[in-house]
Protein backbone atom coordinates (compact mmCIF):
# COMPACT_ATOMS: atom_id res chain seq x y z
CA UNK A 1 0.00 0.00 0.00
CA UNK A 2 1.26 3.43 -0.92
CA UNK A 3 1.53 6.59 1.17
CA UNK A 4 -1.23 8.16 -0.97
CA UNK A 5 -3.65 5.41 0.15
CA UNK A 6 -3.18 6.09 3.86
CA UNK A 7 -4.47 8.43 6.53
CA UNK A 8 -2.09 10.13 9.03
CA UNK A 9 -2.08 6.96 11.17
CA UNK A 10 -0.61 4.96 8.27
CA UNK A 11 -3.83 2.96 7.79
CA UNK A 12 -5.50 2.76 4.40
CA UNK A 13 -8.33 5.31 4.28
CA UNK A 14 -11.40 3.25 3.37
CA UNK A 15 -12.49 5.17 0.21
CA UNK A 16 -9.13 4.31 -1.33
CA UNK A 17 -10.30 0.71 -1.68
CA UNK A 18 -13.09 1.96 -3.96
CA UNK A 19 -10.53 3.80 -6.09
CA UNK A 20 -8.41 0.63 -6.31
CA UNK A 21 -11.47 -1.49 -7.17
CA UNK A 22 -12.43 0.97 -9.92
CA UNK A 23 -8.91 0.74 -11.35
CA UNK A 24 -9.19 -3.05 -11.20
CA UNK A 25 -12.47 -2.98 -13.16
CA UNK A 26 -10.91 -0.72 -15.82
CA UNK A 27 -7.86 -2.99 -16.09
CA UNK A 28 -10.11 -6.06 -16.26
CA UNK A 29 -12.08 -4.57 -19.15
CA UNK A 30 -8.86 -3.76 -21.01
CA UNK A 31 -6.80 -6.85 -20.23
CA UNK A 32 -9.29 -9.51 -19.16
CA UNK A 33 -12.18 -8.82 -21.50
CA UNK A 34 -10.18 -7.20 -24.29
CA UNK A 35 -12.65 -4.29 -24.38
CA UNK A 36 -11.06 -0.84 -24.38
CA UNK A 37 -12.62 0.86 -21.34
CA UNK A 38 -11.64 4.40 -22.35
CA UNK A 39 -12.84 3.73 -25.89
CA UNK A 40 -16.16 2.48 -24.58
CA UNK A 41 -16.70 5.76 -22.75
CA UNK A 42 -15.09 8.31 -25.08
CA UNK A 43 -15.66 6.61 -28.43
CA UNK A 44 -18.82 4.59 -27.97
CA UNK A 45 -20.44 6.91 -25.42
CA UNK A 46 -21.27 4.03 -23.10
CA UNK A 47 -21.07 4.61 -19.36
CA UNK A 48 -20.87 2.04 -16.61
CA UNK A 49 -22.02 3.67 -13.36
CA UNK A 50 -22.24 1.76 -10.12
CA UNK A 51 -25.88 1.66 -9.04
CA UNK A 52 -25.44 -0.56 -5.99
CA UNK A 53 -22.39 -0.89 -3.79
CA UNK A 54 -21.77 -3.09 -0.76
CA UNK A 55 -18.51 -3.19 1.17
CA UNK A 56 -17.42 -5.23 4.16
CA UNK A 57 -14.25 -3.94 5.77
CA UNK A 58 -12.81 -6.94 7.60
CA UNK A 59 -9.24 -5.95 8.50
CA UNK A 60 -7.00 -2.93 8.15
CA UNK A 61 -4.19 -2.49 5.67
CA UNK A 62 -1.15 -0.42 6.51
CA UNK A 63 1.43 1.57 4.62
CA UNK A 64 3.85 -0.87 2.98
CA UNK A 65 1.48 -3.87 3.03
CA UNK A 66 1.31 -6.02 -0.07
CA UNK A 67 -2.24 -6.83 -1.10
CA UNK A 68 -3.91 -8.66 -3.95
CA UNK A 69 -7.11 -7.52 -5.61
CA UNK A 70 -9.50 -10.04 -7.13
CA UNK A 71 -12.61 -9.83 -9.29
CA UNK A 72 -15.30 -12.35 -10.17
CA UNK A 73 -18.45 -12.04 -12.26
CA UNK A 74 -21.49 -12.96 -10.19
CA UNK A 75 -24.10 -12.16 -12.82
CA UNK A 76 -24.43 -10.65 -16.27
CA UNK A 77 -28.02 -9.52 -16.79
CA UNK A 78 -29.56 -7.82 -19.78
CA UNK A 79 -28.28 -4.36 -18.89
CA UNK A 80 -26.32 -4.85 -15.69
CA UNK A 81 -23.24 -6.59 -14.42
CA UNK A 82 -22.74 -7.76 -10.83
CA UNK A 83 -19.13 -8.08 -9.70
CA UNK A 84 -17.59 -9.46 -6.52
CA UNK A 85 -14.30 -7.77 -5.66
CA UNK A 86 -11.92 -8.44 -2.85
CA UNK A 87 -8.68 -7.26 -1.34
CA UNK A 88 -6.56 -9.79 0.52
CA UNK A 89 -3.27 -9.41 2.34
CA UNK A 90 -0.11 -11.30 1.42
CA UNK A 91 -1.03 -13.71 4.23
CA UNK A 92 -4.37 -14.46 2.55
CA UNK A 93 -6.41 -12.52 5.12
CA UNK A 94 -9.49 -10.89 3.61
CA UNK A 95 -9.25 -7.14 4.13
CA UNK A 96 -12.23 -5.90 2.08
CA UNK A 97 -15.05 -7.62 0.19
CA UNK A 98 -17.23 -5.63 -2.17
CA UNK A 99 -20.20 -6.36 -4.38
CA UNK A 100 -21.01 -3.90 -7.15
CA UNK A 101 -23.85 -3.69 -9.62
CA UNK A 102 -22.91 -1.70 -12.71
CA UNK A 103 -25.39 -0.67 -15.39
CA UNK A 104 -24.51 -0.03 -19.01
CA UNK A 105 -25.86 3.37 -20.02
CA UNK A 106 -25.96 5.65 -23.02
CA UNK A 107 -23.96 8.76 -22.18
CA UNK A 108 -26.21 10.67 -24.57
CA UNK A 109 -29.54 9.77 -22.93
CA UNK A 110 -28.28 8.61 -19.50
CA UNK A 111 -30.63 5.63 -19.73
CA UNK A 112 -29.81 1.96 -19.34
CA UNK A 113 -28.92 0.06 -22.50
CA UNK A 114 -28.36 -3.61 -23.28
CA UNK A 115 -24.89 -4.97 -22.64
CA UNK A 116 -23.09 -4.54 -25.98
CA UNK A 117 -22.67 -7.83 -27.91
CA UNK A 118 -18.85 -7.71 -27.85
CA UNK A 119 -18.85 -7.21 -24.08
CA UNK A 120 -21.41 -9.98 -23.56
CA UNK A 121 -19.30 -12.35 -25.67
CA UNK A 122 -16.19 -11.51 -23.65
CA UNK A 123 -18.12 -11.94 -20.38
CA UNK A 124 -19.13 -15.47 -21.38
CA UNK A 125 -15.58 -16.67 -20.63
CA UNK A 126 -15.81 -15.38 -17.07
CA UNK A 127 -19.31 -16.68 -16.40
CA UNK A 128 -18.06 -20.19 -17.21
CA UNK A 129 -15.22 -19.81 -14.69
CA UNK A 130 -16.45 -18.17 -11.46
CA UNK A 131 -12.91 -18.16 -10.05
CA UNK A 132 -11.60 -16.00 -12.90
CA UNK A 133 -9.79 -12.91 -11.70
Amino acid sequence: MRFSHCDPAGIVFFPQYLVMFNQLVEDWFNDGLGVNYAGMIAGRHIGLPIVRLECDFRAISRLGDTVELGLAVERAGGRSLTLALQCTGADGELRVASRQVLVFTSLQTHRAIDIPPDVREALARFAADPAAT
